[in-house]
């Protein structure tokens, strides 16, 4: 009966726990870049050095992707990125926020707060 009752329980269980797995069950800062960015490129120097230990990178993890190439999976734009970088805060996959070009260190912060703010907030 015990072992009946424990099986029971892994199965209906085991979708809850599997969840996160197929869903974008978090939020993520995605950096569209090409190769030869200049702008990509001071922002690495800059930025992208420390941004996995700040704050704002321990919220919002940075993903990476070609701005050429197709979006990770599970991930919806509301619209096409047409310069690099191109910043995207993204929840549960879809899009909240984003930072066309790189305007320096200080606003870059700035401007991302303001974007993960909004994403904390219930929806309404």
């Amino acid at each position: 009966m015990a072992l009946r009752s424990m099986l029971l329980a892994v199965f209906l269980l085991a979708p809850v726990f599997a969840w996160p797995v197929f869903a974008w069950a978090e939020t993520r800062l995605l950096m569209l870049d090409r190769s030869a960015c200049e702008w990509c490129e001071r922002w690495d120097a800059e930025v992208g050095i420390v941004y996995a230990m700040t704050a704002e990178g321990k919220r919002a993890p940075l993903l990476r992707s070609n701005i050429f190439e197709s979006l990770p999976e599970g991930i919806v734009l509301t619209r096409r990125a047409h310069f690099t970088p191109t910043f995207v805060l993204v929840k549960d996959g879809a899009e909240i926020g984003r930072i066309e070009g790189y305007p320096g260190e200080d606003f870059f912060y700035g401007m991302l707060q303001q974007m993960l703010d909004r994403a904390a907030k219930p929806e309404s």
